[in-house]
Formats: C-alpha cells, sequence, structure tokens
C-alpha cells in the first residue's frame, strides 16, 4: 500500500527555518564554479540514493549491475557526463551569506547548508544517549562534475555520500531535475528528505552497515535495504527536526513533498518511465511504495530501532 501524506493527520504551520536559527556553515564547502577542485582523487564506490541521479544511474545498473547498496557503482564509468548546475551564482560564498535562519528561509544554498545542520544536529545526540560518538560529515556544493574519494563524480549522479572520504557530494542543480525529469513536485522539504536520506547513510557508515557486502541487487536484495533504511532514518530526523532548534513544524504538505520525492525515485516508477517495463530483479533503491512506507515508518516512530530493514520482509 501506497503510504500518502493524508494518513498521517497532522495540521501544523508552515516549515521554515526560526530566523535566529545560527547556520554553521563549516559543515559545509562550496566549489561551485570551480571545475573539479575540492575532492580526493581515488577510486571505491559512492552511495546515492535519496533521489541520487537516478536517471544516468538506472542506465548504468540495468546495463551492468554495477555496485550494489542500490546506487553503489564506479562514479568513473560517469566522469565524462554533466549536467546543469542550477541558477545560483557559481562560488557563492555561503560563509559571508549564509549566517542564520532568515538567510535560509530566502536563498537555497542557505536553506540546504541549515539542513545539514539540522541533521547531523539530531544524530549527533542520538548517537551521544546511545553512549556512541557522531563524526560530522560534511556536505560539498558543485558544479558538473568533481573529484571525489570514490573517483571522480559527474552531477548527472545526482546527490551521493562517499564512505571513501565521507562527504556528501551535490549539484544543487539536482533539485531542479528533480522536478523535470522525475516528476516530483519539489519544494523545501523535498530538499529535506534528499539531505536526510543522504545523511542516512552516513549514519549506515558509522555503524558499520556500509562495510558489509551490498552489491546484492534485486527487490529482496541487500542494496534495496539499504537504501529503504536511508529512507527510514530520513524519516527518524523529520520526526525530530523541530527538537534540533532550526525549524518549524512541518504542515500537511511538506510532508507530503517528502512522501513524493520517495516516490519519484523509486525503482518501479522510473524503469517504467525510462525503460517501459519493470523489472524486480534489477531494483537496487526500492519501489515507491517501500520507499514511502520506510519514510513514514521513521518519522512516525522518531526511533532509528524502528528501521531494520535487514531483520524481515520489507
Amino acid at each position: 500500500m501506497v503510504l500518502t501524506w493524508a494518513s498521517l493527520s497532522i495540521d501544523w504551520g508552515a516549515v521554515e527555518f526560526k530566523d535566529d536559527a545560527q547556520l554553521d556553515t563549516s559543515e559545509v564547502e562550496d566549489v561551485r564554479g570551480q571545475g573539479r577542485m575540492g575532492g580526493i582523487p581515488g577510486g571505491g564506490l559512492a552511495v546515492g540514493g535519496g533521489g541520487a541521479g537516478l536517471v544516468v544511474l538506472l542506465v548504468v545498473v540495468l546495463l551492468s549491475v554495477l555496485g550494489g547498496g542500490g546506487g553503489l557503482g564506479d562514479l568513473g564509468t560517469l566522469a565524462n557526463q554533466t549536467a546543469g548546475g542550477g541558477q545560483l551564482t557559481p562560488g557563492t560564498q555561503i560563509a559571508a551569506d549564509c549566517k542564520t535562519g532568515a538567510d535560509a528561509n530566502q536563498r537555497e544554498d542557505c536553506r540546504i547548508v541549515g539542513y545539514v545542520n539540522s541533521i547531523q544536529s539530531y544524530w549527533r545526540q542520538a548517537f551521544a544517549a546511545d553512549g556512541r560518538r557522531y563524526t560530522t560529515s560534511k556536505t560539498r556544493f558543485f558544479t558538473d562534475e568533481i573529484d571525489t574519494g570514490c573517483g571522480p563524480a559527474s552531477a548527472e549522479v545526482g546527490p551521493f555520500y562517499c564512505p571513501n572520504d565521507n562527504y556528501v557530494y551535490i549539484d544543487l542543480g539536482f533539485f531542479d531535475e528533480l522536478k523535470s525529469k522525475l516528476g516530483a513536485e519539489g519544494g523545501p522539504f523535498a530538499q529535506a528528505y534528499v539531505l536526510a536520506h543522504e545523511y542516512g547513510h552516513h549514519v549506515q557508515d558509522l555503524l558499520g552497515i556500509l562495510g558489509r557486502r551490498t552489491s546484492q541487487a534485486g527487490a529482496n536484495g541487500r542494496s534495496v535495504r539499504t537504501e529503504l533504511q536511508a529512507d527510514c532514518f530520513a524519516g527518524v530526523w523529520a520526526s525530530h527536526a523541530v527538537e534540533t532548534g532550526y525549524l518549524t513544524q512541518p504542515t500537511q504538505a511538506d510532508i507530503a513533498d517528502g512522501l513524493d520525492a520517495a516516490a519519484a525515485v523509486g525503482d518501479d516508477r522510473i524503469q517504467s518511465e525510462f525503460q517501459g517495463r519493470v523489472t524486480p530483479e534489477t531494483w537496487t533503491h526500492g519501489s515507491s511504495a517501500q520507499r514511502q512506507h520506510w519514510f513514514t515508518t521513521g518519522y512516525r516512530s522518531g526511533d532509528p530501532g524502528a528501521c531494520d530493514t535487514f531483520g524481515g520482509s520489507i
């Protein structure tokens, strides 16, 4: 069953950043417009997911079943592909421009900084409560292509987490692609979902989950289970987002935007749109219904312990 925002029965005020919230731009590096700079050359696997460039990535997976973990793949094969960098001015000095929640309410790049701050604030607290230490992962804004610890990457790959250097990478133009190519409604909370999903992979990395074999594809494979857990972790953050001190309460429409984005990057929906048939044996991320289900599971429970996608039916 596809879960929708209407089933959540919430009636809150518009989500926005608190004007006096202090943004920490040290958690984000902005190398837009600088070419393939700022990364660490190398090889390895990167974890995509929360909408991560699946139009191109799907083609790679279908042709060669590269990688696992629902988007784990050799980014070197995509290095020569490029995509538009969105409407933002390359090289924006976010340290000067993104200082408060008021800035996050006015600028897209500042908003992403705020989401990164909120997401990591929650996980820092959650890890501490469990007697663990959370290691900060920076997000790197880039344009077109970049060198990473997982190899050279094109913007066509979309947002992804590289466990080799512990960075989340994103060309902000992806959010336009999410709407124009993948058919999502968009909206700020769709962006929050994407970032929270990628940081879900960082959490998995810290817990040792990404260190296990993740190349098993298929509807019940480890790749799908890894991605669905990251969706669930995204929902857990959303459940606690207000407590981090950055955001006001989401509206029904905000949650709908997050669920819509999750559905837009379901394997079944993308396969139907771009290859005209659905082939569950090649799935790496899970169906639209599964992605919505696990985001909702995390959101409703607010408990990372509810996100065991490896122990039973998904």
